[in-house]
């Protein structure tokens, strides 16, 4: 077991490194948490503004209220955003057009003002979001494909079937940061069941991981026949009989949209090196 936890160190080094995808960044505080946040922002904006408007005249001044948006957009997500969007342009109505502290509008001019504020606002809000999210997703694929290379040397280098079994479900536990469980079976039998996480897998998950074995298909969890299941089975066949059954627990409100490619990866990199553990066994056996 000292062997398994040695390979393992990649994925513990890898993790606090990952950035905040992997931390409690502020996209994953609550809604009320984000949106205090922006209100906040945008307060602190109308202070600066109204600040610099009684010192000096600046024909520009309502650009101000683009900062706490922009600002939102990255860090709190779009909804937060648009409701800096929206308090800016209300901000700027009240403080600083005529009449002063109301929100009614004499000049037209100050109309247009502040219809084009939030205008700017939402163009801003929405463009900084996309990067930010376009952002998010590079480094998740980059935290992957580091923990990818890193479990495929591993499993290459490990000695033996547990060690094999033990890194696999680790690394994928850490590519969904969900419970995971492999279930090895042999001529239909369960020859050992690794898990990874605090979901003792029941008889009947063990039954959804045969049958998906059995017929080479992946059993969702929660779909005919896999019903009582909490885990998603994914087949993973050799050619030297012995066979596994990936079971992944997924969050149904955190589902990932497209898990089954790693998955896929990770079950030929498990297959190969099953057949290569076995293999060696037999020549063992056979050699003079």
């Amino acid at each position: 077991m000292a062997d398994v936890k040695s390979k393992l160190q990649w994925d513990t080094t890898l993790l606090p490194d990952a950035g905040p995808l992997l931390g409690l960044a502020p996209l994953e505080a609550p809604a009320v948490v984000r949106y205090l946040a922006a209100f906040a922002l945008t307060a602190f904006a109308a202070v600066v503004a109204v600040g610099v408007d009684s010192q000096v005249a600046i024909p520009n001044i309502s650009l101000i209220f683009v900062v706490p948006v922009t600002i939102a957009a990255v860090g709190l997500g779009l909804g937060p955003s648009l409701f800096s969007a929206i308090l800016g342009a209300l901000a700027y109505n009240f403080f600083l057009t005529e009449p002063r502290h109301t929100l009614i509008v004499d000049d037209p001019a100050n109309v247009w003002a502040i219809g084009l504020l939030f205008v700017i606002g939402l163009i801003v809000s929405a463009v900084a979001f996309t990067s930010q999210r376009r952002a998010t997703d590079a480094a998740l694929l980059r935290r992957q494909v580091t923990m990818l290379q890193g479990y495929s040397r591993d499993v290459v280098a490990a000695g033996g079937t547990k060690a094999i079994v033990s890194i696999t479900a680790q690394a994928l536990a850490a590519l969904f940061r969900v419970p995971v469980v492999i279930i090895l079976v042999m001529e239909g039998k369960m020859v050992s069941v690794e898990r990874v996480g605090d979901i003792e897998p029941q008889e009947a998950e063990i039954e959804a991981a045969r049958s998906s074995l059995a017929t080479g298909l992946v059993s969702p969890a929660g779909v005919y026949p896999a019903l009582a299941s909490r885990f998603d089975f994914w087949p993973v066949t050799t050619a030297v009989g012995l066979g596994a059954a990936i079971g992944v627990a997924f969050d149904p409100d955190e589902r990932p949209s497209a898990p089954a490619t790693l998955v896929d990866i990770v079950g030929r990199f498990l297959a190969l090196a099953l057949e290569r553990t076995s293999r060696s066994r037999v020549d063992r056996l056979v050699r003079p």
